[in-house]
């Protein structure tokens, strides 16, 4: 069982002026306790999260990796773990697979996790990263933290408004331990 996490708004505060340091990156309340609560009930995370802030030249790939590594160790010692990261660097008019709203961050996912994305849910707090779910052929759900207020007035003309919505990461992890994998 996989949960994919879009990262930058779902799992820690995003800003327009992008997170650019490890030191800059502060998880949102409660999101690292719901990351572990999943992994505790057999579920296997991942990331998916376009970074542009690379390819625009705010951080390094080095930087990127230690605001990685901050959030791995978060969920560490909260008591799960993260078993694959995907990220896009580049910028929205450099034409990669890559990027959401397109699926090639899912792909890598699923080739890296030899995961038949049978049952597989992306959270996100943007339409890219419910487009690239539905793209994908896997559940979206949104979370309100980030942009996800602002992408909750767009679901309807976008044709998504069937995605669940929750209030935060929480809210999600509570739903899908208690409507769908309960451990009892």
């Amino acid at each position: 069982m996989l949960v994919i996490l879009d990262r930058d708004g779902v799992i820690n505060k995003d800003s327009s002026e992008y997170i650019v340091s490890a030191n800059e990156w502060d998880p949102i309340e409660g999101s690292i306790e719901a990351i572990a609560r999943l992994c505790r009930q057999g579920y296997k995370i991942a990331i998916a999260t376009n970074q542009s802030g690379v390819g625009r030249g705010y951080f390094s790939l080095t930087e990127l990796n230690k605001m990685h590594d901050k959030m791995c160790q978060l969920v560490t010692q909260a008591g799960g773990s993260i078993a694959f990261i995907a990220y896009c660097p580049h910028l929205p008019d450099d034409n990669c697979t890559c990027r959401k709203p397109l699926t090639g961050l899912l792909e890598q996912i699923q080739e890296a996790m030899a995961d038949s994305f049978k049952n597989v849910y992306m959270v996100g707090d943007s339409l890219k990263d419910l487009q690239a779910a539905t793209a994908m052929g896997i559940k979206a759900a949104l979370v309100e933290t980030g942009n996800g207020l602002t992408t909750l007035t767009q679901l309807k003309a976008a044709g998504l408004e069937h995605v669940p919505v929750y209030k935060n990461l929480s809210g999600f992890v509570d739903d899908i331990i208690n409507t769908e994998h309960p451990m009892s």
